[in-house]
């Protein structure tokens, strides 16, 4: 399997965004997309069709606030998609969007500082053309950037996060067939022994099956990043298990893999009910979370794994609209 083709529709599509204006950005991402691309974006810029639709909702706003905007890519891979019987092919972009802040952006005032906008992309791509996206960025971490803590009890720490800790996160030539089909393996035993989670003796014994113990897991803006098995049981897998209830999983609409690289995302992943006290949060009403994973895999267990939330589409759903309390 060999996915030259799909990375350089996808590589090219990065070259005509970061080469376009608030004027061309429209017909930039026209040049290698679909014409009735499906893009899906995290809250407030949810799902939209076509080029100059995206560029309406996302990048001319975004260009029109952020100055210099670079694209500081720290994982790129490519793959068959599992949830489609390995049908359709993916390309997946990770790393952050840094500019120079220097307009209001939905309602955030500029700092005029940098700021680095955490981003995971996914696209489908068929027959030389991007004909379905996913991104996801952390918005909630470029308020913070902004000067706005709006979970300041987040259980772990935030950073500017980066990439893998080998440095060989950009897979522009093809893998070995045979790595990327382990990784996957690996990934799916991951996800069988969280749901099989009552079954092991423990947390750690749990945890154990499928990840290193010094691994690192780079949660989003309002849960933070935490290093360690142990630390990310107290930090975040506890406090997730026992405050949110009655988790359902839905699916994901892609997962895929790629050497020591994998990931998926779901729209949405899961469902569950706040209890009370999860970010800090009073107890809400059922609500969803979109979610991407991105894992890296050192031998046989998992060492580290980026996670992107549409955080503000979950609290909209509990009544919790954090731009329009920024904005007023």
């Amino acid at each position: 399997m060999t996915f030259g083709t799909e990375k350089a529709v996808v590589r090219a599509h990065h070259a005509s965004q970061s080469a376009a204006t608030v004027d061309t950005i429209g017909a930039a991402l026209a040049q290698h997309t679909a014409p009735d691309w499906h893009w899906r974006g995290m809250h407030p810029f949810h799902e939209q069709t076509a080029a100059e639709a995206v560029a309406q909702t996302f990048w001319q706003p975004f260009l029109r606030a952020m100055a210099h905007v670079q694209r500081r890519e720290d994982v790129f891979f490519a793959g068959r998609n599992q949830i489609d019987d390995f049908t359709s092919v993916w390309v997946v972009s990770m790393g952050h969007l840094m500019a120079l802040f220097d307009a209001p952006f939905l309602g955030i005032q500029p700092t005029r500082r940098i700021v680095m906008l955490r981003y995971a992309e996914f696209h489908r791509v068929q027959d030389g053309r991007i004909v379905e996206t996913a991104f996801f960025c952390d918005l909630l971490h470029l308020l913070r950037q902004a000067g706005h803590t709006v979970f300041p009890n987040q259980t772990a720490a935030h950073l500017v996060q980066p990439g893998p800790m080998t440095h060989d996160g950009l897979l522009y030539a093809d893998q070995p067939v045979s790595e990327g089909a382990q990784t996957l393996d690996l990934i799916c035993r991951m996800i069988g022994a969280i749901n099989a989670s009552k079954t092991y003796p423990s947390p750690e014994a749990e945890m154990a099956e499928c990840w290193h113990d010094d691994m690192l897991w780079w949660g989003p803006e309002g849960i933070g990043a935490t290093y360690t098995i142990a630390r990310y049981i107290e930090q975040h897998q506890r406090p997730f298990r026992t405050l949110l209830k009655d988790r359902a999983f839905n699916g994901h609409v892609a997962r895929l893999a790629e050497g020591t690289l994998g990931g998926f995302f779901g729209w949405p992943n899961l469902s569950l009910t706040p209890t009370g006290g999860f970010m800090g949060l009073p107890a809400g009403p059922r609500a969803d979370m979109r979610v991407v994973d991105i894992y890296r895999r050192d031998g046989d267990k998992l060492a580290e794994n980026w996670i992107f939330i549409d955080m503000l589409h979950f609290l909209k759903m509990q009544g919790i609209d954090v731009l329009a309390g920024i904005s007023g």
